[in-house]
């Protein structure tokens, strides 16, 4: 049976101690402007995607027992080699539970950054459930992924950027996997300047949003598959799913095409690399149009070789 127990939703004063927070790892992202088309660029993270800003801001508030244990958490890619990054400069032992089928680009980083790497099937449940187990084993913490204040508020502070750097926006495109991002920029933008939309971006084989929003609470798909790796979540998380009921105008979905067409559009006008989930929004924003619109790049960590692919087709 579904919960319905209400979510404490996180709030401005949370984002902007987040922003302080995080600061000594996760650098301000540019703003750039290509054809009238606004781009936060956060595969210009350190660890090359927002999912940094959730991870630094959860670590930093670590007991000295739990920092000392180390710990774990489960990733397509992003959001391990974002906890490996900040653990490494906190001085902690990171365990990263990955899927066996992701990319080696992102496997390779995660190990360069010291990480330990453990692989667990292909689905979020399946890494979910070894890193439970490990941590219990262990006496590790776990660091979710999205469905977690602290990494909302730590994502949040994408939508604080984006305020201050472009304050006539009036649409912000985010890409959507679990939902900790567009949960955290979502809560920022409608705290501060309640006039500007925030829509959703995500894939039309893994639309657990969608779905969900329909159904009127978190659902679960029974697939998912799409080249934007990193959206591939099953069902979006129970606080995650509060936020965006309460901050979201609305969710679009984006095919494999859009998206490949959007990386390769990225490189031709903006010499900028992102991934195919990173740049669902971009897809999403080129073909909604409108003015004043700014898309979140989420993340740049691609393989070379499907890269070439995406911006030679």
């Amino acid at each position: 049976m579904e919960s319905t127990a209400p979510v404490p939703l996180v709030s401005l004063d949370d984002i902007r101690a987040a922003a302080n927070r995080i600061r000594q790892l996760a650098v301000r992202t540019p703003l750039l402007d290509v054809r009238g088309l606004g781009l936060k660029c956060e595969n210009f993270q350190p660890s090359g995607a927002f999912k940094i800003r959730g991870a630094c801001n959860m670590l930093a508030q670590l007991a000295p027992d739990a920092r000392k244990a180390g710990v774990i958490t489960y990733s397509s890619g992003n959001h391990g080699l974002s906890v490996a990054l900040v653990a490494r400069a906190m001085g902690m032992h990171a365990v990263i539970v990955m899927p066996e089928n992701a990319p080696r680009v992102k496997v390779d980083h995660v190990r360069e950054h010291g990480a330990e790497v453990i692989f667990a099937g292909t689905t979020s449940a399946d890494r979910h459930a070894r890193a439970e187990s490990d941590a219990a084993a262990r006496g590790l913490t776990i660091v979710p992924p999205f469905d977690h204040p602290w990494i909302i508020a730590g994502a949040g502070t994408v939508g604080l950027e984006i305020l201050e750097q472009r304050p006539w926006t009036r649409t912000i495109y985010v890409p959507m996997g679990g939902g900790g991002q567009i949960s955290g920029v979502s809560a920022a933008v409608k705290r501060m300047r309640e006039g500007v939309r925030v829509i959703g971006v995500e894939p039309a084989g893994a639309a657990r949003m969608s779905a969900s929003l329909a159904a009127g609470h978190a659902v679960t798909l029974d697939r998912a598959e799409s080249i934007a790796d990193g959206l591939l979540t099953l069902r979006p998380g129970d606080v995650t799913f509060a936020h965006v009921q309460a901050f979201v105008d609305g969710v679009v979905i984006v095919d494999d095409a859009e998206m490949a067409a959007a990386v390769k559009w990225l490189f031709r006008e903006a010499r900028v690399v992102a991934e195919p989930s990173g740049a669902a929004a971009v897809a999403a924003a080129l073909r909604e149009g409108g003015s004043a619109a700014v898309a979140v790049i989420s993340g740049g960590n691609v393989d070379p070789a499907a890269y070439a692919r995406y911006v030679t087709m």
